[in-house]
């Protein structure tokens, strides 16, 4: 049995019971980073053997770790932070599970993009996760230009090191639409800025120092068109 179980996103604390009980009796636990998968265990005293599996190691890794659930092994699943398959290599782990024929179960728990948007202020009766933009300028355009007319809320994952470059381009892109960052979620420094894209980018130039990972949420086409139409009835 292949066992995807979420883990938190910032606060050790928002771990489930159910989570705990599941690393405490799988075989293995195949992990993004098992350093940092390594201090969650430390904290809840649990002593596992941990297999490293991550972008640069999932087609050898992954081939290890359906052999082992062949061999009857149970293989907890975790990412860094949050839910596995969600923007890491897990996705290609499941697949190979399922054609296999090997059963995946999965332990719900925290996501930062569901945080981000409920939290945004924005529309949240549909909205769509586009995780990591391209990094290079032109094809960042071309990949958020697919939404320019959505009318749904738009859900990114951005390095620090690109977000005030993505934040230009989606500028760009969708024009001046209400938008929101966050970042540090659920930990002591938590940070949610609800702001026009264009103040956004302004804030996030006269940051001295951005670190970790950001979410930025933006509004569908149709909450540009009503803050046009708010403009003009002004």
């Amino acid at each position: 049995m292949l066992y995807l179980i979420a883990t938190p996103i910032g606060n050790l604390g928002d771990i489930t019971l159910r989570a705990l009980e599941t690393l405490r009796v799988v075989d293995y636990i195949a992990s993004e980073d098992t350093r940092t998968t390594g201090v969650l265990l430390k904290y809840y005293d649990i002593h596992k053997p941990q297999i490293a599996f991550h972008e640069h190691n999932e087609q050898r890794a992954g081939e290890r770790l359906v052999g082992l659930l062949q061999m009857g092994a149970t293989v907890a699943l975790v990412t860094d932070a949050g839910t596995p398959g969600i923007s890491d290599p897990g996705y290609s782990l499941v697949r190979r599970a399922i054609d296999t024929g090997i059963s995946v179960t999965m332990i719900p728990g925290p996501t930062g993009l569901i945080m981000a948007v409920v939290l945004s202020g924005l529309p949240l009766h549909s909205f769509t996760f586009r995780g990591f933009p391209p990094r290079k300028t032109g094809q960042r355009r071309r990949f958020l230009a697919v939404d320019k007319e959505s009318p749904h809320t738009l859900v990114f994952y951005e390095s620090p090191f690109r977000l005030v470059a993505f934040l230009e381009d989606a500028l760009a892109v969708y024009g001046d639409r209400p938008a929101a960052l966050a970042n540090d979620l659920t930990k002591l420094y938590e940070n949610v800025v609800r702001a026009s894209l264009t103040t956004l980018l302004s804030t996030v130039r006269n940051t001295s120092k951005l670190k970790g990972e950001y979410i930025v949420v933006i509004g569908g086409a149709d909450t540009a068109d009503d803050d046009d139409a708010k403009t003009d009835e002004k």
